[in-house]
């Protein structure tokens, strides 16, 4: 079991955006790795209204404890008014590759901007 990696997804609008702001969280060791894609669909209610649009989306690799940093960072730089962000435990992953993920991201877990 590998309870303390999680993969974290976010959405945004713009996937320039999304890729700048993920660079700077592998840069920043908040994550060792990101996937964006785009285009993807996404469906969604807000303010009373049903919203379908193309957003791009990210796929980023961390430690569970280093979620509540990339949230807080998020929410101060994220365009969005309420941005999208879950974190999904990785249940099952190489040694290899989980020693890897391990030191690429901090163990300091909360003193990093």
């Amino acid at each position: 079991m590998t309870a303390d990696l999680c993969e974290v997804v976010i959405t945004a609008l713009d996937a320039g955006w999304l890729v700048d702001f993920t660079r700077r969280l592998v840069e920043d060791r908040l994550a060792a790795s990101a996937q964006v894609t785009e285009p993807v669909r996404s469906i969604y209610r807000w303010q009373d209204e049903v919203v379908d649009r193309t957003e791009a989306r990210a796929m980023v690799r961390t430690r569970v404890r280093l979620v509540p940093l990339l949230v807080a960072r998020l929410a101060r730089e994220h365009p969005y008014e309420g941005p999208g962000i879950i974190a999904v435990p990785i249940i099952s992953t190489s040694p290899t590759y989980k020693d890897w993920l391990l030191s690429q991201t901090s163990d300091a877990g909360g003193n990093i901007d």
